[in-house]
């Protein structure tokens, strides 16, 4: 089967996810993208621009397959000769009506509106699913939140807000996690496996940006250096644009325990990956979770908030000791993991091979059995 894949904002997670399906399927897969930047113009116009990049490749497709950041209804309008009878599936990364703004309305995504959510990308979401076939998020949490918002966002309309097309929309709608390439990291050198007598290392490998939650982050590892606990901390993920002032303050102050600042490249990346015992979330937004599950299948102890996507990406068994429900119940885990490191080295390794359901080795099949369904016999 044929299969143009579309991704207007071509960066980070959403190249890894398209790039590495076009590696695992065993369908025909072309991809049509723009790079990552200028988000917002991304979903006015980026649909344009690759409607008439579509066209003038003169691609027959089997299957249309979009990321949320394409506005579908233009993209299938001006390119309708080419595919007037091509199913579409639209896969949902993120979501511009749940995704949470910083309280400081001058910074983040919304700053020129002053901190209000500007509802016209939230409509473009919203408008594209109508127009899919079908629809896919990636994780149980990202769908439900979405759904649960969504009458209230169309109730704000003055008439027709079609609050039917809820019910239209969820009985399309299924999840598909992100397939993540873990044969990267290879297996855990052996140098890395022998004892040692440093202290444990924490690794914060998301992105440097407030939706990650940063200062909750920061503000129990400073509570635990006073405390005179020991750790090392490596800082990497990616940055964009000016980062969060608490991470030049945590720098200063933790200075003696840091051993890496910045983005890693592949080899730092991964070496860190397999060094870290420790690897913490304090997020207030996380739709899926892909970084957090690359230090999982190292063999890092997870410790995450009960919240958001977290609790899917564990086996319920192992919540109670890697889930924390406050300030307080993260410091505690923290220093438990610190205090227990063998024991907490014990619990990762039993985590790794939870993490394997996550490979694009067995996430490809889903997503080709599910497009080939969709391409057949559509779900509308």
């Amino acid at each position: 089967m044929k299969i143009t894949l579309i991704s207007p904002y071509h960066g980070g997670s959403h190249s890894a996810w398209a790039e590495g399906y076009q590696r695992h399927s065993r369908h025909d897969i072309t991809l049509l993208t723009l790079p990552a930047r200028f988000w917002k113009w991304r979903m006015h116009g980026g649909a344009v621009t690759l409607a008439n990049a579509f066209l003038a490749a003169d691609d027959n497709p089997d299957l249309i397959l979009a990321t949320d950041m394409l506005d579908l209804t233009t993209f299938l309008a001006i390119a309708r000769r080419n595919c007037e009878s091509t199913a579409a599936v639209l896969y949902m990364h993120e979501n511009q009506l749940t995704y949470p703004l910083p309280a400081d309305g001058s910074t983040g995504p919304m700053r020129r509106q002053l901190g209000e959510r500007d509802q016209h990308y939230a409509f473009i979401n919203y408008a594209s699913q109508l127009a899919a076939d079908r629809i896919l998020f990636n994780s149980n949490y990202h769908m439900e939140s979405y759904f649960a918002a969504l009458p209230n966002f169309l109730k704000h309309f003055p008439e027709n807000n079609e609050l039917a097309t809820i019910e239209q929309l969820r009985a399309k709608s299924q999840v598909l996690p992100v397939g993540i390439a873990f044969n990267r990291f290879g297996a855990p050198p052996e140098a890395l496996l022998a004892p040692h007598d440093d202290a444990p290392l924490i690794i914060w490998n998301q992105r440097w940006e407030y939706d990650k939650n940063p200062a909750a982050f920061f503000k129990a590892l400073f509570s635990l250096k006073d405390q005179g606990v020991r750790f090392r901390l490596a800082l990497c993920g990616q940055q964009f644009g000016r980062r969060p002032p608490i991470f030049d303050k945590a720098i200063k102050r933790l200075s003696e325990e840091i051993i890496h600042v910045g983005m890693a490249d592949e080899d730092t990346y991964r070496s860190l990956l397999w060094t870290a015992d420790i690897t913490v979330s304090t997020a207030v937004h996380e739709f899926f979770g892909i970084s957090i599950l690359e230090a999982i299948k190292c063999h890092t102890f997870p410790i995450l908030p009960r919240r958001l996507s977290y609790p899917e990406l564990l086996p319920e068994s192992f919540h109670r000791i890697c889930l924390y429900d406050s300030q307080q119940g993260l410091v505690e885990r923290l220093r438990w993991a610190l205090a227990n490191a063998q024991e907490a080295a014990e619990v990762g390794r039993q985590l790794a091979s939870s993490a394997v359901a996550y490979d694009w080795s067995s996430v490809a099949l889903q997503y080709d059995r599910t497009l080939s369904e969709t391409a057949l016999f559509g779900v509308r």
